[in-house]
C-alpha cells in the first residue's frame, strides 16, 4: 500500500528512526512525533491512516492520546496499533480497551512490522 500516510508516536529516538525507516522502505508516507502534544500538532494538518502508538510516553500516555483520538469524530477511524517494550499480563487488554486496534511488542522486529502494518491497513 504505497503511499498509505502513517504517523509514529515514540519517545525513544532509536525506535522511531527504526520504524520510519523500515515503513518508509516499504513506500508509506511517514510522520513522526516524539510525545502526545507533539502528535496532536502533527495531526492539525496531517491524516494518517494508521499511527504506531507508543504506551509509555512522556506526560499523556498513549493509552489517553488513544482514548482521545477515537473519541473524536475527525480521527476515529484512524487504525491505531499499540507498541510497547512493557509487554505484561493485561497489557494488550487494556491497549484494546482504549481503542488501539492491534498491539506490537518491542524490540521492533524488522520483517513483522511491515507485514503487520500491511494487513491493518487492508483490513480498515
Amino acid at each position: 500500500m504505497p503511499a498509505e500516510p502513517i504517523l509514529i508516536i515514540d519517545d525513544n529516538v532509536i525506535n522511531l528512526k527504526l520504524a520510519r525507516v523500515i515503513l518508509q522502505a516499504e513506500g508509506y508516507e511517514v510522520r513522526t512525533a516524539i510525545d502526545a502534544e507533539d502528535a496532536l500538532a502533527v495531526l492539525r494538518a496531517f491524516r494518517p491512516r494508521l499511527i504506531l502508538m507508543d504506551l509509555q510516553l512522556p506526560g499523556m500516555d498513549g493509552l489517553e492520546l488513544t482514548r482521545r483520538l477515537k473519541a473524536d469524530p475527525a480521527t476515529r477511524a484512524i487504525v491505531v496499533l499499540a507498541v510497547t517494550s512493557y509487554a505484561m499480563k493485561g497489557d494488550e487488554e487494556r491497549a484494546r480497551q482504549a481503542g488501539c486496534d492491534g498491539y506490537v511488542t518491542k524490540p521492533i522486529d524488522t520483517e513483522t512490522l511491515p507485514r503487520i502494518v500491511a494487513r491493518h491497513l487492508r483490513a480498515s
